[in-house]
C-alpha cells in the first residue's frame, strides 16, 4: 500500500513535453467550446424541448475536460480552460470587428450577419462567467474525487463533476442572460432542462470517456493524482 501511494504521488506532475495526444484533446476541447458558442444562436426542438443548438456539441468539451483532468491532472486542465477562454475571446473580438467594418457596397448580408453573430454584452458576460465557473468546478471535483476514491469509479467522478459543473454553468448563464426578460417559472424550467440534457449526454458518453482515458493512460504512461496541487483557478504557471 505504501509503495502504491508513492507511485501515485510520483505521477502528480503533468507532461514536460506535450504529446500529439494531449494536443488533440486540447484542440477538441477548444473547438467544441467555440463551435457551441457560435451555433447556440439557433434554437432547436428535441423531443418537445426547446434548446440552443450548442447543446449538441458543448457537452463534448466537458468530456474532453474530464479526460484532461483524469489523465494529465488539474494543473494542465486549468491551463487548457484559460486557453479556451482566450481563444473564445479572440473569436468574439474578430466577429465584433467584422460587424463594425463597413460592408462592401454590393454585399447585402450585413443585417443577417448582425442577426446571427451580433452577440450582446449581456449574453457574452453570461457565457464567459458560466464557462469559467462550470469548467473549473468540473475539473476541481474530478481531481479531488480521484484522490478520495483512489482512482476508482471513474463513472461516478465524471457524472458527479458534470452534475455540479453543468448545473452551475446552466444556472449562471440562463439567469444572467435572461433574468427579467422571461417569467421566473420559465427561467427555472430552462435551467433544469439544459442541466438535465447536458448531464444525460455525458452519462451516455461514459463508455467513450472510459475508452479515451484507458487509451491515453497507456500511451502517455501517466496517471496524475493532484495530491499537492494548488487549486486556485487564477494560477496558470504550475
Amino acid at each position: 500500500m505504501e509503495s502504491e501511494t508513492k507511485e501515485k504521488k510520483s505521477a502528480q506532475k503533468g507532461p514536460s513535453r506535450y504529446s500529439h495526444y494531449f494536443v488533440f484533446v486540447v484542440a477538441l476541447f477548444i473547438t467544441c467550446l467555440v463551435t457551441a458558442n457560435i451555433i447556440s444562436v439557433k434554437l432547436i426542438a428535441i423531443f418537445g424541448l426547446v434548446l440552443p443548438a450548442g447543446v449538441l456539441i458543448f457537452p463534448v468539451s466537458y468530456i474532453a475536460g474530464d479526460v484532461l483532468t483524469e489523465v494529465y491532472g488539474y494543473s494542465q486542465a486549468r491551463r487548457v480552460i484559460w486557453l479556451g477562454f482566450f481563444c473564445n475571446f479572440i473569436v468574439v473580438l474578430a466577429v465584433w470587428l467584422g460587424k463594425i467594418m463597413p460592408p462592401a457596397s454590393f454585399w447585402d448580408g450585413q443585417i443577417a450577419y448582425e442577426r446571427i453573430l451580433g452577440f450582446t454584452p449581456r449574453l457574452l458576460t453570461a457565457s464567459f462567467l458560466a464557462y469559467l465557473i462550470g469548467e473549473f468546478l468540473n475539473a476541481f471535483i474530478m481531481a479531488k474525487m480521484k484522490i478520495i476514491t483512489k482512482g476508482r469509479w471513474l463513472w461516478m467522478r465524471t457524472i458527479s463533476s458534470t452534475l455540479v459543473g453543468q448545473g452551475l454553468d446552466s444556472l449562471v448563464f440562463i439567469t444572467l442572460a435572461f433574468a427579467g426578460t422571461i417569467p421566473p417559472g420559465a427561467l427555472a424550467l430552462t435551467v433544469i432542462t439544459q442541466w438535465l440534457v447536458k448531464s444525460v449526454y455525458e452519462a451516455v458518453a461514459t463508455p467513450f470517456t472510459y475508452a479515451s482515458v484507458k487509451f491515453l493512460k497507456r500511451h502517455e504512461g501517466m496517471d496524475v493524482y493532484d495530491y499537492d496541487t494548488r487549486f486556485n483557478p487564477l494560477i496558470i504557471s504550475k
